[in-house]
């Protein structure tokens, strides 16, 4: 059984990165081709699951990161087409923007960042789930 607090948090947190997801794929859904077995935004379970875009999250514990603990995302696109460097940085920048704006609506008085961790992006700071 999961912690309700814990459900609630990561449930906001969820809503954040399907508000972006839709917002990506409403504006550069059809930039490249999907994968043959990916269906089209809409279509799918989760809205990480169809369109061009995967956005997901996961705990970190942040044993290894200078940043400590934290929720772990990765910014991936959905095409066996070879995507330029400079589409993906555009992207990525819009994601960590739009986190920056939405994170402090979400859970006000947290206080939390988004940075660069490894290969990967990092949400951190006060995780306090009250």
């Amino acid at each position: 059984m999961q912690n309700p607090l814990l459900a609630k948090w990561e449930s906001k947190l969820q809503g954040i990165f399907d508000r972006i997801d839709t917002y990506l794929e409403e504006k550069y859904g059809d930039a490249y081709p999907l994968r043959y077995n990916r269906p089209p935004h809409g279509c799918g379970v989760t809205p990480d699951t169809d369109g061009l875009f995967e956005l997901g999250f996961s705990f970190s514990l942040g044993i290894s990161s200078q940043l400590g603990p934290g929720y772990v995302f990765r910014i991936k696109l959905a095409t066996s087409s070879k995507v330029s460097p400079e589409f993906f940085t555009k992207i990525e920048n819009e994601v960590v923007d739009m986190l920056k704006r939405e994170l402090p609506k979400e859970f006000p008085d947290k206080n939390l960042q988004v940075a660069k961790d490894g290969r990967n992006y990092k949400i951190y700071g006060n995780l306090d789930l009250n």
